[in-house]
């Protein structure tokens, strides 16, 4: 039999505590042979907190766990009565395992991405800048430059809007 990915549905906000019980469930009942990893799909998310860049993963499948293992009777039933665990994902009764092209992207994905920018800013916005030199004034937000963290802020300067490049830490929501 060969090794397979299969998702395995599981409570949404649960997924460590799943991974944790059925890696428990793998050792106890001797299934190392036949399960052999147990993936929850994250991604980097890199946020402003406090003034400080934070980095911190965010699940990408919530609720949904990867499993590769030699599906048969006793794999089936080890992980399908784990708890917390609902179900696999599949058409029949019978799991449906990934396609190795499926498998590849989601566990390329995990290991290479640079963290993600999250912000709270959109276009339209108004916003106080809170350090530089325009420190104190405030603007619309014009664009927003997710890989490079800056966003476009059209500051009124001299009764005139003018453009300024500004990075997410240097300005704050009204």
């Amino acid at each position: 039999m060969a090794k397979k990915w299969y998702v395995v549905h599981t409570y949404s906000g649960y997924e460590n505590k799943v991974k944790t019980n059925l890696e428990r469930r793998i050792e106890s009942m001797d299934m190392k042979d036949k399960i052999y990893q147990v993936v929850i799909p994250t991604e980097d998310i890199m946020e402003i907190k406090s003034g400080k860049k934070v980095v911190s993963p965010k699940r990408v499948f919530p609720g949904y766990l990867l499993v590769q293992m030699e599906l048969d009777d006793d794999s089936w039933y080890v992980v399908r009565n784990t708890p917390g665990v609902t179900s696999f994902v599949g058409t029949s009764a019978r799991p449906t395992p990934l396609s190795d092209e499926e498998v590849e992207r989601i566990l390329h994905r995990i290991k290479t991405e640079k963290p993600k920018p999250k912000t709270e800013f959109v276009e339209g916005q108004t916003v106080k800048v809170i350090s530089g030199p325009l420190a104190d004034f405030t603007g619309t937000i014009a664009e927003i430059n997710l890989d490079q963290s800056k966003l476009k802020v059209l500051v009124n300067i001299f009764g005139r809007e003018t453009p300024v490049e500004l990075t997410f830490d240097q300005v704050a929501k009204l």
